[in-house]
């Protein structure tokens, strides 16, 4: 790594309360923290203890004085041919009301609401609205099956549900209630109520009496509703978002409040150099950590306006993306490399026609970005992709390169370096630190920085586990995936290591 970013990065591993202490200066405190880390019970660590703070003040209310007319949140929908844009004063209006719906129908500081909708505006209001009332959220990606979201029901206990009729995917109608009714009627826990944005997509979606209610009656009823902040201690949960285990039963990622708003804080400002007043499109869906940390969060942290996208990458061309680009004004833009190679199919011309003189830099991540499709979105882009390397687990980059503190060479195929924060390194089977061109697996030596999980919602053992017991001696977060570095310092993914895994039990 370069030397100004090597400096940076050792002061954020050697000097964690010094480094984190600044970055904690990027947003609003209602009581500042007494101390910056608690590390006395490894592998738990908490950040910004005795802070208090609040994720949807930080988003929204924040902003409101600076920028309250500029546009906070612009929905796009290719799906039903819709776009609709919110300034940060009509966002603050619609989490409002929603807040005061939900604390309505009992919702309370701590209790879990469960959103299982597509990729719609209300999404985020209710998100937000969760954060601002100290609920935790556990979005559940739309239109998945019956029995994956029963077994989420079951294990976060929900007392609502917010949800839509149905999706819409490449033109096609996912009806989401049946699913969903489906999905309650096979938990052992019931939900007290369920909301429903109705987007008249389904004429056959049904009412359960007394259980499910209307969005839009709902929100008529709180017009002009002002539901103060719940401010929460810096380590309260915000959210629970599941990742598949090996086992059956889901887990269930815990996230902060105040570690997880730094950090992302902080990525906006090294990592995306993403400012206030600017635009980020992130190509994601809420369901996943990237639209978490990257569509909802962190965009609006940094005073930016959000892409909210409803559609797939070729649909009505395979220009689509590049149109918003161009329209919007965007200068961050986040994707996986799936997309990428979708797009690699089609003829150059859909991006190359549209003027993207807006756009700094394209990231990309969710699976290792192949050479060849990395060499071919920079050349037809004409601007630095940085394919960077993280997880639910972590909610913010682990390797990446960080062009706000340096600008680094790109190597193609490589997310290039740990990010700052991350004491991340490669480890062989015993435990040991693996050399140069040596294939190994990704580890962290704790403490996690701030913004990775917590624990596993419910189930301090199994936090401790799965993501620190692999090697027998020493206590490292094993990223459970095998990385390679060459002599230059550049890692590169090598893919899971779960093969491994399940069949040595323990390793």
């Amino acid at each position: 790594m370069g030397n100004v970013y090597g400096a940076f990065h050792r002061r954020s591993i050697d000097d964690r309360d010094g480094f984190w202490r600044e970055q904690a200066a990027l947003v609003e405190w209602h009581k500042p923290f007494d101390q910056v880390l608690d590390y006395s019970r490894p592998p738990f660590a908490k950040w910004f203890v005795g802070g208090l703070t609040n994720l949807c003040h930080n988003a929204v209310d924040r902003h409101l004085a600076a920028r309250g007319d500029q546009k906070a949140l612009v929905f796009i929908s290719t799906e039903t041919d819709t776009e609709q844009s919110f300034t940060y004063r009509q966002l603050h209006d619609e989490v409002n009301r929603c807040a005061a719906m939900m604390r309505a129908l009992g919702v309370q500081r701590g209790d879990r609401v469960l959103l299982y909708m597509p990729m719609i505006p209300e999404a985020a209001f209710a998100m937000l609205a969760c954060a601002r009332l100290g609920a935790i959220h556990s979005v559940v990606f739309g239109g998945f099956a019956s029995h994956s979201l029963a077994t989420r029901i079951e294990d976060a206990r929900p007392k609502l549900i917010v949800s839509s009729d149905a999706g819409m995917r490449a033109g096609k109608v996912v009806r989401y209630k049946p699913l969903l009714d489906e999905a309650i009627a096979l938990s052992s826990h019931k939900p007290d109520a369920v909301v429903l944005v109705d987007r008249r997509l389904d004429p056959e979606c049904t009412r359960v009496p007394g259980r499910d209610h209307d969005w839009a009656t709902l929100r008529d009823v709180h017009a002009g509703a002002d539901v103060p902040v719940t401010w929460l201690e810096s380590s309260e949960p915000s959210y629970i978002l599941y990742t598949s285990g090996t086992t059956g039963k889901p887990k269930g990622v815990q996230r902060d409040v105040g570690g997880y708003l730094v950090a992302l804080a902080a990525s906006m400002k090294h990592i995306y150099q993403g400012h206030a007043g600017e635009t980020m499109f992130t190509t994601s869906d809420i369901g996943w950590v990237v639209g978490h940390s990257y569509i909802v969060y962190a965009p609006l942290i940094a005073g930016m306006t959000t892409i909210f996208y409803e559609g797939v990458p070729v649909r009505p061309d395979a220009g689509i993306w590049w149109k918003i680009v161009q329209d919007h004004r965007v200068t961050v833009m986040f994707s996986a490399p799936t997309a990428i190679r979708v797009l690699k199919k089609q003829d150059e011309s859909f991006v190359t026609k549209h003027d993207l003189s807006s756009l700094r830099h394209l990231f990309l991540a969710g699976e290792p970005l192949d050479e060849p499709t990395h060499r071919w979105i920079t050349g037809v882009l004409g601007r630095p992709v940085i394919d960077h390397y993280w997880q639910t687990e972590t909610g913010w980059p682990m390797l990446t390169s960080v062009p706000g503190v340096e600008a680094t060479p790109v190597k193609y195929g490589s997310p290039s370096f740990p990010a700052y924060g991350y004491d991340l390194r490669l480890f062989r089977e015993d435990g040991s630190e693996a050399g140069a061109d040596e294939k190994a697996v990704v580890g962290v030596v704790p403490p996690l920085p701030p913004g990775c999980l917590s624990t596993v919602w419910g189930d301090d053992d199994r936090f401790v586990k799965t993501y620190f017991s692999m090697f027998r001696d020493r206590l490292i977060y094993s990223s459970f995936d095998w990385g390679i570095r060459d002599a230059d310092g550049y890692y590169f993914i090598l893919g899971r290591t779960d093969d491994v895994i399940n069949v040595a039990g323990h390793r």
